[in-house]
């Protein structure tokens, strides 16, 4: 089992960075594929981006292509999501997860292929 704790968030003038980092806890993190997810007001979770086990393989949603980086340090049992170029519609929740995966190079986009979830952290971009 893992523990998911998000950080990072924060408000933020559009067109500005941030840089959400999730730390894991226990010893084999690097067994899971890692995802970012957000949950906006009234809406649905919706997929961010998603990085494989051994950081070679990532995926982006279109709307944060170009703009958003997800990463990983192992060593650290912490993912990260920069984002830069942010614009109100960013506003939302954001959620790590992790999904454990046999295989190094596996990474998933849909909420039900993730076995855990932090707590979120708020991002909110000013217009």
């Amino acid at each position: 089992q893992v523990q998911l704790v998000e950080s990072g968030g924060g408000l933020v003038q559009a067109g500005g960075s941030l840089r959400l980092s999730c730390a894991a806890s226990g010893r084999t993190f690097s067994r899971y594929a890692m995802g970012w997810f957000r949950q906006a007001p009234g809406k649905e979770r919706e997929f961010v981006a998603a990085i494989s086990r051994g950081g070679d393989n990532t995926y982006y949603a279109d709307s944060v292509k170009g703009r958003f980086t997800i990463s990983r340090d192992n060593a650290k049992n912490t993912v990260y999501l920069q984002m830069n170029s942010l614009k109100p519609e960013d506003t939302a929740v954001y959620y790590c997860a992790a999904r454990q995966t046999p295989r190094y190079s596996d990474y998933a986009t849909g909420r039900h292929e993730y076995d855990y979830w932090g707590q979120g952290t708020q991002v909110t971009v000013s217009s």
